[in-house]
Parts: C-alpha cells; sequence; structure tokens
C-alpha cells in the first residue's frame, strides 16, 4: 500500500534525508521519501501511525507536521501555513533597520546612550528577532544530542561570535542567514508553484449530464460511463470519449504540441486538454485515480521515490561533509592557536568554518534539478519513472526500437490499386466478413470511398492463404502469392514494401492490393536527430525481414535485426549493450514487455498496452518517436545541471574556507556565499522548465 502526505514546516534537505531514514525504519515500512520540491511524503508498505510519524520528524526538525491527503485532492498553491504578521518577515525588516542605524551611527549612539543600552536596542534587539527561533531550534535539536544541523551551527557560530567580541559581526551574520533563507524559501516556494501549476491539471469538479440537466460534482466522484459537458475554453475534465459535438482541442498542456486538434463524436479526448472551440459532451472512459492528469502527476511526485545516483551519493555526501567541516572548525580553532598564540584570529577562522558546514544548499539543489526536468517532460507528454529513470536515460548511446506501433502507427491501410477502384470494391466485397486485420483495411478503405458492399454467394476463408468466394457467378480469389499459385493462376511477381492481396477472376489474374502500416510522421526526423546527437539507432521486431528492412531505410535506421520472439529480442539487446553502451527500447506490445524491464531504460508508447507501459521507466503519451531524442535531450540538460550545482556548491564552499584559513575571509562572506549559492542553484534548476 502506498500513501501520501502533506508535509509542513520543513525546509531541511538533510532534515528531510534523516526523516526518511526514520520512518523507513517503521515496523511494516518499505520505503518513505520526502519531496521537498512538491512538500509531499509517500510511505510504502504497511501506513505507520500519523502521530508516530510526526513525532520522529518533531525529534529530527522541531515543528515538522504532516497531514493525510486525499489522491484525488487537487494541490494546494503552498503546504505551509500563512505566517502572522508578527511572524512574518516584517521582524527580520525591523531587525534590519536597527541593525543599520547601530552600525551607521554607532559612535554617536554611545554618546547618546550608554554603550550598553546602544548595544542592546541596536544589536541585541535584532539578534532576538532574527535569531531567537534559530536559538530555540538550536536548544531543542542538542537536548536530543543532534550537534550536526543548521540551527545548532548557525546559532554556535553567532553566540561564540559575540563572545570573542565580534557582536555586531555576530548580529550581521545571523541577520543575512535569516533573510538569504527567506529569499531562498521564496524562490523554493515559486519553483514548486511553478512546476505544479505545470503538472497538476487535475479538475476539482465537472459538470455532470443528468438528462435535461447539468450539475456541477467533485471530480473524484465521477464514474466510468458518465456524461460530462466541457464548454468551450473549459480543461477536459477525465479521459473519455466525445459523444456529441465538434470542437477543436488545444492538447499542448499533455503533448506540448502547439497546434490544436479537430475532435468530433467517436474521438478520444484525453484530461488536461483544453476545449477551444465547440461545446462537447464526454463520456468518462477513466476514472480521475486513472485519468492522465492523475498519471502526469503521479509521475512528478514519484520522483522522491526514484533518487538518482547522484542525489544519494550527495545524501551520504552531506552526512559525512558535516561533521568534518565541523572537526576541521575545532582543530583550525585550536591548533594554530596553540602554536601562535593568536586565539581571537584563529577562533575567527573556525567560525567561518561553522557558517560553511551547513549542507543544505547542497542536499537541495540536485532533487529540485530532477524536479524540474521531470516537470518540463510532463509538459511534453513525457513521463519519467523518477530520477532514476532520467539519470539513465542521460547516459544511453543506443536506441533500440521495434517496428509496429513504434515506429509505424500500427494501423494497415490500402497503400496502392493496382487494377483499378473496381478491383477494390470486387476485394472488399469478399472480405468483407473477415476480422482478419488485412481484410478490415480493404473494407475501410471501400466504405471511405463510399463504396455500397454486395455479400457473396458462397465464401470460403483459407488460413494464411486468403479468401475463396462466388459473385454474380464469378469465382473471385483474394490472397496471397501461395493461394494463386495453388490454383494454377499465373501473376507478376515484384517487390514491394507492404503485404499483397492478389486479386484473380475465373482464374484470371486482375491485378493487387498493396497493404503496409504508415510510417510515423516525423519518424524520420527523430532517427536523424538521434544519430546527430551520437546515438545509435536499432530496430528489434517480430516482421518479417523485407518489411523491418523497408522501415528502417525508409526512417534511416541502419541495423535491422527481424523475425524475433521476445526472448530472441532480449538476448540481442544485452548483445547490443555490451558493443555500443547503455541502450534504451521503445516498444508498445504486450511482447515488449520482457525487453523493456531488461533494457537500461524502457520507454513505452502511451497508445500501447498496459503491459508494456507499466513495464517502462519512460512513458511517451503522445506515441510520436519525435519525443525520445527530446526525451533525451531533458535528460542530459537535468544531468548536466544538478552536476552543475553539485560543483558550484562545493567549489565555492571550498574557496571561502581557503580564504578564512589565509585571512581574507569573515563570517559575512561565508553566510553571504552559502546563501546565495542556495538561491542560485534553485534559479539554475527551474530554467529546464523554460528550455525549448
Amino acid at each position: 500500500m502506498t500513501k501520501r502526505y502533506a508535509v509542513h514546516n520543513l525546509r531541511c534537505a538533510g532534515c528531510a534525508a534523516r526523516i526518511e531514514d526514520a520512518i523507513a525504519g517503521l515496523p511494516g515500512v518499505k520505503s518513505a521519501a520526502i519531496n521537498l520540491d512538491s512538500a509531499r511524503l509517500r510511505v510504502e508498505g504497511e501506513q505507520p501511525e500519523l502521530a508516530a510519524m510526526i513525532r520522529l520528524a518533531d525529534a529530527i526538525e522541531p515543528g515538522t507536521l504532516f497531514s493525510e491527503m486525499d489522491e484525488n485532492e487537487p494541490l494546494p498553491e503552498s503546504s505551509e501555513p500563512q505566517p502572522s504578521l508578527f511572524r512574518s518577515e516584517y521582524k527580520l525588516w525591523i531587525a534590519a533597520a536597527l541593525f543599520a542605524v547601530g552600525m551607521i551611527f554607532e559612535e554617536r549612539l554611545d554618546a547618546l546612550l550608554t554603550p550598553f543600552v546602544a548595544k542592546a536596542v541596536f544589536f541585541g534587539i535584532p539578534y532576538l528577532l532574527c535569531g531567537l527561533s534559530v536559538l530555540k531550534k538550536g536548544l531543542q535539536s542538542l537536548l536530543k544530542f543532534d550537534f550536526f544541523n543548521e540551527y545548532t551551527l548557525m546559532g554556535g557560530a553567532t553566540i561564540a561570535a559575540a563572545a570573542i567580541g565580534q557582536l555586531p559581526e555576530a548580529v550581521g551574520v545571523m541577520l543575512f542567514y535569516r533573510v538569504g533563507e527567506y529569499f531562498e524559501d521564496r524562490a523554493v516556494a515559486r519553483s514548486r508553484s511553478q512546476i505544479m501549476e505545470a503538472v497538476d491539471l487535475r479538475p476539482e469538479v465537472v459538470q455532470l449530464v443528468d438528462g435535461e440537466t447539468v450539475r456541477e460534482i467533485p471530480a473524484g466522484e465521477a464514474k466510468i460511463g458518465d456524461i460530462v459537458l466541457v464548454r468551450p475554453g473549459d480543461r477536459i475534465p477525465l479521459d473519455g470519449i466525445v459523444v456529441s459535438g465538434s470542437s477543436r482541442v488545444d492538447t499542448a498542456p499533455i503533448t506540448g504540441e502547439p497546434v490544436p486538434v479537430s475532435v468530433a463524436e467517436g474521438d478520444s479526448v484525453v484530461s488536461g486538454c483544453v476545449n477551444t472551440t465547440g461545446q462537447l459532451t464526454v463520456r468518462v472512459e477513466k476514472s480521475l485515480s486513472e485519468s492522465m492528469v492523475t498519471r502526469i502527476l503521479d509521475s512528478v511526485e514519484n520522483a522522491a521515490a526514484s533518487k538518482p545516483k547522484i542525489d544519494r551519493f550527495i545524501t551520504r555526501f552531506a552526512r559525512v561533509y558535516t561533521p568534518i567541516v565541523v572537526g576541521a572548525a575545532v582543530l583550525t580553532a585550536i591548533i594554530p592557536s596553540l602554536i601562535t598564540g593568536d586565539w581571537g584570529k584563529w577562533v575567527y577562522t573556525a567560525l567561518t568554518f561553522l557558517v560553511m558546514s551547513c549542507p543544505c544548499a547542497l542536499v537541495l539543489s540536485v532533487p529540485l534539478a530532477f524536479f524540474a526536468g521531470i516537470g518540463a517532460g510532463s509538459k511534453r507528454g513525457i513521463l519519467f519513472k523518477g530520477g532514476q529513470s532520467m539519470e539513465a536515460m542521460s547516459k544511453i548511446k543506443a536506441v533500440i526500437m521495434d517496428k509496429t506501433g513504434t515506429i509505424t502507427k500500427g494501423d494497415f491501410t490500402v497503400q496502392k490499386i493496382v487494377g483499378g477502384d473496381e478491383l477494390l470494391e470486387l476485394c472488399a466485397d469478399c472480405e468483407q466478413q473477415s476480422t482478419h486485420p488485412i481484410a478490415e483495411s480493404i473494407v475501410a478503405a471501400a466504405k471511405a470511398r463510399n463504396m455500397e458492399l454486395r455479400r457473396p454467394e458462397e465464401l470460403e476463408e483459407l488460413a494464411g492463404r486468403g479468401i475463396r468466394a462466388k459473385l454474380d457467378g464469378k469465382e473471385i480469389l483474394c490472397g496471397n502469392e501461395r493461394l494463386l499459385t495453388e490454383k494454377g493462376v499465373s501473376f507478376p511477381k515484384s517487390r514491394e514494401y507492404g503485404t499483397k492481396v492478389l486479386v484473380a477472376v475465373n482464374g484470371v489474374y486482375q491485378g493487387y492490393l498493396l497493404i503496409a502500416d504508415t510510417i510515423k510522421t516525423g519518424a524520420e526526423n527523430a532517427v536523424r536527430a538521434l544519430r546527430d546527437s551520437g546515438i545509435e539507432t536499432v530496430m528489434l521486431t517480430g516482421d518479417a525481414e523485407e518489411s523491418a528492412k523497408a522501415v528502417a531505410g525508409a526512417v534511416g535506421i541502419r541495423e535491422v535485426h527481424a523475425g524475433l520472439l521476445p526472448q530472441q529480442k532480449l538476448a540481442r539487446l544485452q548483445s547490443i549493450r555490451e558493443t555500443k553502451g547503455a541502450a534504451m527500447f521503445v516498444g508498445d506490445g504486450i511482447n515488449d514487455a520482457p525487453v523493456l524491464a531488461g533494457a537500461d531504460v524502457g520507454a513505452a508508447m502511451g497508445s500501447g498496452a498496459d503491459a508494456a507501459i507499466e513495464a517502462a521507466d519512460v512513458v511517451f503519451m503522445t506515441s510520436d518517436v519525435a519525443a525520445v531524442p527530446q526525451a533525451l535531450r531533458i535528460s542530459r540538460q537535468t544531468a548536466r545541471i544538478a552536476w552543475q550545482n553539485v560543483v558550484f556548491a562545493l567549489a565555492v564552499k571550498l574557496a571561502v574556507m581557503i580564504l578564512g584559513l589565509c585571512g581574507y575571509a569573515s563570517m559575512w562572506l561565508a553566510v553571504i556565499a552559502d546563501s546565495g549559492v542556495a538561491l542560485l542553484c534553485v534559479l539554475n534548476s527551474i530554467r529546464i522548465l523554460y528550455k525549448k
């Protein structure tokens, strides 16, 4: 069982990781994952008592709360409670104003007031206004023997600075820390809002058609088979089929495709798209929990449950980073002081180390990058099932694709008629009672031309060969070369892509219909884009070699392996992986499920079988091959930005520490650098959403 909870009052990424471990250690819990970017906790396995989880979290990060969520409940704009006037940023501005006056007019104030009163008013009060909450949480942590968190470190550093006579600097450092924290929280909240606004398209209500009336009901109450009204300008609330009306639908929120598509009676529509022109009535085919909008949101929220290697590494690194830096600070304070006797200088340098020892900016920046990347993919109809999938995709060297349903549309159509429309009509007369896909395509082509079909007097379906029929007293043969050969009918032979349906009347060859699967629009451009980015492309298919090579040649795939069973596909994939490197398989059928599961990254077309979608790491909801290079580009951008954040954060922290040892860095610079790094990493991560 999996359940999600809203997270309140938690901003420390390092603390979030420790809370995850604590909850995951509860009896029956398989895993726990906190996504700070969406402020959500997902718990898999037996669900512990809410009070027990809150107690564990509060012991690590005082004030942390969880609240239960309805799976169909739309996400609020913010999961954090709105602060009152005196609890908000106004305290920071009052503290900043007093501190500024104290720094500018320090000498005059000492003359006007006693030095003690001046320091108390213009330094003591600002320190308490902005630092009291930090000191309180730090004390709570110390009582629980938790020495390595941002509150104990910042509180200890500023108190020690005041103790060695650096009161103005202690106040300034605490003030800048809180101001930096404020702007960091604002940036993260804005980032969360932007990402969730892009991916949370779930409706709160639907317009239910009840006989002659229309009434509003909660979206979660709508059932399969219900008829809902979608007015112009409304977002389609649930996946369904158009019952009446016609319109143009903007699919950009789901697929990223800017050109609206026309829909009419009988067409399928997916939730999240916007009805732009006409009024539609839609029969619900999937409930809210199964609709596209919920699947997209689940994909994004599951990002935390599947952490990429870089995220797990940074989390582990952060657990040793802080103790090491604190240890270095202690040694810096003691050893040089014993040698030089200049305790003031080296204690001050050690305090600079303490300010830089908090790893929160480092820990926050990586998951936010992947969260933004998953959000960017979802805007384009690409569902990454977690950060691991995205990270693995960024390392792909070869893309292996199935043919039918992936490169081709999977719908057989009449591509060519040799013998005139009369031949099509005659063939359709004979094939209309057959359920074979080729027969159905012939009948569909005839009906599209408004042909009136006749019923044969006699009809015999010959398995694996075709049909023999009698119409108007004439013997009609419709089938493959084998059928005509058996019946002694001579015919010209030629090699073309597709399936030939040969037609003979009274033993005389009349012509043929060429039936072929249609290659998806843009497949050739997609393959070219993959090749240009250094990715090898391969086709694995169970289809005949001739057909497979024809399709591969048309789209530009040079390596083809045809006539493969599912297990043979898997063996071939493993062989390709050994020679070319990490491989992604793209398929859509039930038979593709083993290969999807066995690939480094399995990708399924959204129009494919449920088994394939379930086994895949990535789902292309557009079922468009163009989504493959697009997904690779997003994953590479995300991985690159995540590493940029890590390298930048570590480089700045190391530089400040070195400058501190050399006597050039102050505590002011340390806190500004720490908060500035966090803010820049947040902004760097969110830009993924705006990349074209």
